[in-house]
Order: C-alpha cells, then structure tokens, then sequence
C-alpha cells in the first residue's frame, strides 16, 4: 500500500526542480566518468595561481 502526503504545491514544484537538477548532474557526472575511462580528456592548465 502506498502512502500519500499532502504538502503545498509550490514546495512539490520546487522539489520536482530540484530532482529534474540532480537528474541532469547525475547524467553528466556518467557521461565524464564514461570519457575519462575511454581516454576522451585533455590535460588542463588552471587559471589559479597558488
């Protein structure tokens, strides 16, 4: 049995954001992941000095 919560809809569409957010974070950390074990980068120069 499922439960259900009421909760006010800004707050529902301001965590729907947040998930679609963390949805697309998620997919390009994969994606960099992916291109990092395939050899796909390049070597970068920091724009900091230390």
């Amino acid at each position: 049995m499922q439960e259900t919560v009421n909760i006010p809809k800004e707050e529902y569409e301001i965590l729907k954001m947040k998930a679609q957010a963390n949805e697309g974070l998620l997919v390009q950390l994969v994606r960099g992941l992916e291109d990092i074990r395939e050899g796909r980068i390049k070597p970068w120069k920091s724009k900091f000095k230390a």
